[in-house]
């Protein structure tokens, strides 16, 4: 069985999703599409909350968000209990997410990369193997809630 990969996006990234649902699939996954379905002004937390809440509650392990600065999907998904939603704008970026972060969940910024961008972006994010080593420690000082 494929991996599934639920992805989500408001008016603002529905047309790069659609070509990364197309591209999710074509690299064997099984992407969940879980709206926005048009082009139509949508609320973002709305999607952001339906991909971080199945990935806090491990009914998947990662997934990918998109709005128009991508900043708004990352304040909604962080929110939730074990996700770490980063913003990546380069495959750099999203590489270093991957390695350093244990980036969970890919935020895509729909109105700054174009779609090979975000097709190349995702590529690196879904094929980059968390490091681990003193990268593990910062994750768990991430999951310690302070007082």
């Amino acid at each position: 069985m494929s991996e599934i990969i639920p992805i989500g996006s408001d008016h603002a990234g529905f047309e790069l999703k659609q070509r990364l649902v197309k591209e999710l699939a074509a690299l064997g996954f099984e992407p969940q599409d879980v709206g926005t379905h048009s082009a139509e002004s949508t609320d973002y937390p709305d999607y952001a909350h339906l991909v971080a809440d199945q990935v806090s509650r491990g009914q998947v392990t990662r997934g990918v968000l998109l709005c128009g600065t991508g900043l708004g999907m990352s304040y909604a998904a962080n929110r939730h209990h074990g996700v770490r939603a980063a913003v990546a704008g380069t495959a750099e970026i999203a590489r270093l997410a991957r390695e350093h972060n244990d980036a969970n969940i890919l935020v895509l910024p729909a109105r700054f990369v174009t779609e090979d961008q975000g097709v190349d972006i995702l590529k690196a994010w879904l094929t980059t193997p968390f490091e681990g080593g003193r990268h593990a420690r910062r994750i768990a000082k991430i999951e310690t809630e302070s007082d």
